[in-house]
């Protein structure tokens, strides 16, 4: 561990330090505050205050002191996060009677893989900034998307659980992306698929499943839904492992209160779906559907 903290950490926390001063490293002396399950909260707001320390951190961070901050930022949330890891996977071996893995060395490898996934999150959240800047007129700027957007919150925090979901941690993921979906209205499973340049316009009552797939360059309403068909075999009870949401392609748009079901549903790259409509059956690439 101390190896790593000293050899690889500062490497990442350069890359870190060189993306945020590329731009959206917004200044902010107002941090949050959170009771109930502190202590995964806690993480999740520190590695939230390492993607975007202006908008998440609770001090004023100069730029000469950036390395410094972000540095002891993420030597103290490896150490809290190896601790969360290893507790939930140590509860979850117990209920599974699992004798075969080293809970320790898991949480370590695990929280060593979601920091050094940190620099390619950042990139991939300018993405989305930028997709909501560039298709929302009422933007001003994507300072003010990053501080005031439901959708940056609801997708930062899903990138950060699926880091986790991909490692196979249980619960930390739900509980992360549960907060999000309080805070926002947005649920977004930390097991779906989301490309690069995602944005939600306004958000609230926006639904997506956990084996969702969605591709680059897609914008959605308020009050989708990419959700499952039920019941989902003859007995009415879900298998779990199988494919149960829709795959939207690349350049897609998805008007408000659109409803899309069923795992072997596709919607086309390019196509439209118009606001209000009920999908259980794939749309061709390119294809505009909408009730009249």
């Amino acid at each position: 561990m101390n190896e790593w903290m000293n050899k690889s950490l500062p490497g990442i926390v350069d890359k870190l330090e060189k993306s945020i001063n590329k731009g959206c490293h917004i200044q902010t002396e107002e941090g949050l505050n959170l009771s109930g399950r502190a202590a995964i909260y806690e993480v999740l707001d520190d590695l939230l205050t390492g993607l975007f320390p202006g908008a998440y951190g609770r001090e004023k961070v100069p730029k000469e002191e950036l390395n410094f901050f972000l540095g002891d930022l993420m030597r103290h949330t490896f150490i809290k996060l190896v601790k969360q890891l290893k507790e939930v996977l140590v509860y979850h071996c117990k209920e599974d009677i699992c004798e075969k893995c080293t809970c320790g060395e898991r949480a370590e490898s695990s929280a060593i893989y979601i920091i050094e996934s940190l620099p390619g999150v950042r990139d991939l959240l300018l993405t989305d900034i930028a997709a909501a800047f560039a298709g929302d007129p009422a933007a001003n700027s994507e300072d003010e998307v990053l501080l005031s957007y439901p959708c940056i919150e609801a997708v930062a925090t899903y990138r950060i659980a699926h880091l986790m979901y991909e490692k196979n941690i249980p619960i930390i993921p739900r509980i992360m992306t549960e907060r999000a979906h309080s805070h926002t209205g947005i649920d977004i499973h930390p097991g779906a698929k989301i490309g690069s340049h995602f944005f939600i316009d306004h958000g609230t009552g926006v639904v997506i499943g956990e084996t969702c797939t969605i591709g680059n360059n897609v914008k959605m309403y308020q009050g989708v839904t990419l959700g499952a068909l039920s019941p989902f075999d003859s007995d009415g009870k879900p298998r779990k492992g199988e494919k149960r949401h829709p795959n939207i392609e690349d350049d897609v748009i998805i008007y408000a209160n659109a409803t899309i079901l069923g795992g072997k549903t596709v919607i086309g790259k390019g196509a439209i779906v118009g606001a209000n409509t009920w999908i259980t059956e794939s749309v061709p690439a390119g294809k505009k559907v909408y009730r009249k």
